[in-house]
Order: structure tokens, then C-alpha cells, then sequence
């Protein structure tokens, strides 16, 4: 009687272990091979990167013609060259992108954050319509407005200056950043709003005190977005500037390309690679605030 009923019972846990061992081997293929995947992906995406740091070190005739991602005799003068290569030095085009960028950064933050702030926690007149057309410029092409802002900014004698790239920072005028912190805005609680105005504190004051500390991963993920979209502009500084001493760092780059086949890729590779540094160590330190300022703004 104990016997026959003993070797089911062994049976099962036999089976049941089985299962768990099939199970498991199941889990680690998957995982496998879902590590391979990303490998192989991750090596896809940054194999253009690669690819660039390695033309940076070649010749210009191996550049096209050898396929190796590491140049036998690497040419550490493309760096030292390129640097020098162009009529003005290309620190002078470091420090033009960087005057710009850093304004436009703080342009950015504060017109989009105030805008937010009314939009998210203020009321008053047609908010909802307004909100509603502030969000419909997000499906409008930048290229549709480029003529008529063009045209306003020569009327005003801003043409071949710096104020047509940073002016309208200051203004407002991205609706991205805008929703990003109206999205932020709205959680936070109503009532440290009420409990500042019982206090005496005024719109303004409720803003600077409460709104705005609490709002840093917001406006941290608002900030690097658009140290990397400003820093990376090629668009408005061609249309707007005319100097070479005026140029930015994606202007002068183009400078190294030549209509008559006398192009030094190998310093452009060089100079292109040193561009991007800024934007990676930028990334790399705030990176964790990106991530925490999306996650906390209700944009999947």
C-alpha cells in the first residue's frame, strides 16, 4: 500500500523537476539569444561612430578605399592639422557654438518653463484654446516657417548676427519643452499652490520657491535636449550667418569639403570626431536625469 502510493508521488516530483529543468534551459536560450540580438544591434548603430574615429586616422586616399576599422599607420596629425586647417583656428568656431548654445539653453528652460507653469497650474482666458494651437505648431515644419522668420529677422537688421539663434529662445517658441513640463507641472500637488498663496505668495513667487525646485528633472530633460539639438544645428546658423569668423562647429566642418576634389576628409573625420564630445559628455553626466525627467512626465 506504501509502496504503490510512493512511486506516483515520485513520479510527479520527477516530472515537476524535469519541467522546471526544461523550463529553465528554455530561459536561458531566450536570453541568449536575446543578448545576441542587442549585440549585434548595438554594433549596427555604432558602427557609423567607428567607422568615423577610424577615417579620422587614416590618409585621405585610404579613407574610401581601405575597409579595415583600424588604419595600420594611424594619422594622429589629421587632429593637429584639422585644427588649423581653415582660415580661422577652430577654437573660435568651439567658442561661437558654445556662446549660442549655453544662451539658447537658458533661453529654453526659463520662457518654457513659464509658459508651462501658466498653462499648468494658472487660469485664465481661453487656456484651453491656446494650449490647443501651442501643440498644433508641433505638426508644423520647421522649413514652412523659415522664409517668413527670415524675412522678419532682415526687416530687423538681425541678419548675419547672432540674434535670430537665440532670441526666439526666450520667446517661448518650443512647444516640446513646453508640453514636457506642463506634463511635469500637473502632478505636482494643488495644495503646496494653495498652501504658498494663504501664506502671500504671489504667482511668481510660487513659482520660483516651489515649482521650479521641484521641477529640476523636467527642466534638466529639457535643458541637455536642447544643448543637443542647438550644438548640432547646421540649418539656422547657414541661413543666418555670413562670416566665417561667425560660423558654428557644423558650418565650419562643411568648410573642409571642396567643389574641386582637393577635400581633406581624414582632418574633416578629425574635426567631427572632437565635435561630438561635447554632446556624449554632456549625455553620459545627465543622462540619469533624461531618463527620470521622461519616466516623471507621462511621455512613453
Amino acid at each position: 500500500m506504501s509502496i504503490a502510493t510512493t512511486l506516483p508521488a515520485m513520479s510527479t516530483a520527477e516530472a515537476s523537476a524535469e519541467y522546471r529543468k526544461r523550463r529553465a534551459d528554455r530561459a536561458r536560450r531566450s536570453a541568449s539569444l536575446r543578448h545576441i540580438f542587442l549585440i549585434v544591434a548595438s554594433f549596427i548603430m555604432i558602427y557609423p561612430l567607428i567607422w568615423m574615429v577610424a577615417s579620422s586616422l587614416k590618409p585621405n586616399n585610404a579613407i574610401f578605399g581601405d575597409l579595415s576599422l583600424w588604419p595600420s599607420d594611424p594619422q594622429w596629425s589629421n587632429y593637429s592639422e584639422g585644427w588649423t586647417a581653415l582660415s580661422v583656428s577652430f577654437s573660435k568656431f568651439y567658442a561661437n557654438s558654445i556662446l549660442i548654445t549655453v544662451l539658447s539653453v537658458i533661453g529654453n528652460v526659463v520662457s518654457c518653463s513659464f509658459a508651462a507653469y501658466a498653462f499648468a497650474r494658472l487660469e485664465f482666458t481661453g487656456k484651453n484654446i491656446w494650449f490647443a494651437l501651442m501643440m498644433m505648431t508641433l505638426m508644423i515644419p520647421y522649413h514652412v516657417v523659415l522664409i517668413p522668420q527670415y524675412l522678419l529677422f532682415l526687416n530687423l537688421g538681425w541678419v548675419n548676427t547672432y540674434l535670430p539663434l537665440i532670441v526666439p529662445k526666450f520667446l517661448a517658441g518650443d512647444a516640446f519643452f513646453i508640453f514636457l513640463m506642463v506634463q511635469f507641472f500637473r502632478q505636482l500637488p494643488r495644495e503646496l499652490d494653495e498652501a504658498a498663496m494663504i501664506d502671500g505668495c504671489s504667482p511668481l513667487k510660487i513659482y520660483w520657491a516651489i515649482i521650479m525646485p521641484l521641477s529640476l528633472p523636467a527642466m534638466t530633460t529639457a535643458a541637455i535636449f536642447s544643448f543637443i539639438w542647438t550644438w548640432e544645428d547646421f540649418l539656422g546658423p547657414l541661413v543666418y550667418l555670413n562670416d566665417v569668423e561667425d560660423y558654428t562647429v557644423p558650418l565650419a566642418l562643411r568648410m573642409f569639403l571642396s567643389q574641386d576634389g582637393t577635400s581633406e576628409y581624414g582632418q574633416m573625420f578629425a574635426m567631427s570626431v572632437l565635435s561630438i564630445v561635447p554632446i556624449i559628455l554632456f549625455f553620459v553626466i545627465f543622462q540619469r536625469f533624461i531618463i527620470r525627467g521622461i519616466a516623471t512626465s507621462g511621455m512613453k
